[in-house]
């Protein structure tokens, strides 16, 4: 009976993200509040600019990674499939939805696993539920989505505001903390935090690394809301009060990487590849894009690759006009942070001049 309950949310979350608008309302990612700094001299060859960088030792040719956002049902088969196919052809990477659903069935491990068969060279994401690890799961169930998919690492995802909306929602986190640290501490893969839309603050990423987390996934408001999603799954009182709630991901990125300089995620409203590059400039070492991906993965591998290639190229052009030859240098470029995320930041006491004097004697 609980796996044909997860089966059936799976299903139910595929169809709100393509046909309701579950995105953030009132919010916004903040990227718009990031201004680069143009260089009428770039002193670069566009062709020249080289977009390979390297996240947890393995090299991508490009900072970008599909998030995780699907499996245990079986429209997740032809999804994952044609997004496995478009990042392994790209030299790119994925994540996979909770694996929760197949430890539950294991009839539904062929909508996981048709990742690996489809992308044998690409950087694939395992996926676990945190409040799952005080709620029975531990080692075992940890090791196995990972040698489910072959994966290079683990998610570890919180989503403590889906729980707290959900009808069926497990809201005990009481321990969560502790469970992360002891998987981390066995796992011979490293394991990331992942937030699912709500952001992850400096407090939890300081926490975090010392539980020996070795990346953080910020998942920052913005983008689709699960909120929203339970709203349309007809828990709507709560649902509509929490649609915009937790940090925006811009912020986030910001709030982990000055805390903990721990390997970032970019994720939450990423739309293009100007939202990309001024994700990578606060100090992200990866993009994640999972909305959009789905809206193509739908159709065919080779929509989702015209996606991502089309994201490339505007992420090269970013470089180009800020005068950057490779991902390092973009870090270095100087960009200004105004308004919301400017003030929210300031608040907070976050360094946000120093991004703004980057390369001025």
């Amino acid at each position: 009976m609980a796996a044909e309950k997860t089966e059936k949310r799976k299903a139910e979350h595929i169809r709100i993200c393509l046909e309701k608008k579950a995105q953030a309302k009132t919010v916004t990612a903040g990227f718009e509040d990031i201004r680069f700094v143009h260089r009428a001299l770039p002193e670069v060859n566009r062709k020249d600019i080289n977009l390979s960088t390297s996240f947890l030792n393995k090299t991508f040719s490009a900072p970008l990674i599909v998030g995780a956002m699907t499996g245990g049902t079986e429209e997740a088969i032809r999804i994952n499939q044609n997004i496995a196919e478009a990042v392994e052809k790209l030299g790119l990477g994925m994540g996979l939805g909770s694996q929760r659903a197949a430890i539950e069935n294991y009839t539904l491990e062929k909508t996981y696993t048709v990742a690996r068969k489809a992308a044998p060279n690409a950087f694939l994401i395992a996926n676990i539920g945190g409040v799952q690890l005080v709620h029975g799961y531990g080692i075992k169930e940890a090791r196995k989505v990972i040698e489910m998919i072959d994966a290079d690492a683990v998610a570890i995802h919180l989503n403590a505001l889906q729980e707290a909306v959900q009808p069926e929602g497990q809201t005990n986190f009481k321990g969560v903390l502790a469970k992360v640290g002891e998987v981390a501490g066995e796992l011979d893969k490293p394991v990331i935090i992942k937030e699912t839309g709500a952001g992850i603050s400096a407090e939890d990423a300081k926490v975090l690394k010392e539980a020996g987390v070795k990346a953080i996934d910020v998942g920052g408001v913005g983008g689709t809301s699960f909120a929203a999603v339970e709203y349309y799954r007809g828990e709507k009182t709560l649902g509509e009060a929490f649609w915009d709630w937790g940090i925006p991901t811009a912020a986030s990125i910001v709030e982990v990487v000055q805390s903990t300089k721990l390997p970032v995620i970019a994720s939450g409203g990423v739309r293009t590849g100007t939202d990309i590059a001024k994700a990578l400039a606060l100090g992200a070492n990866l993009a994640s894009i999972t909305q959009p991906a789905l809206e193509t993965a739908v159709k065919g591998s080779k929509e989702t690759e015209q996606l991502l290639l089309g994201l490339i190229d505007e992420l090269k052009n970013v470089l180009f006009l800020v005068g950057a030859e490779n991902v390092a240098d973009l870090a270095k470029t100087p960009l200004v942070i105004c308004r919301e995320t400017a003030e929210w930041l300031k608040i907070r006491g976050f360094n946000i001049e120093g991004y703004a004097r980057r390369g001025v004697c």
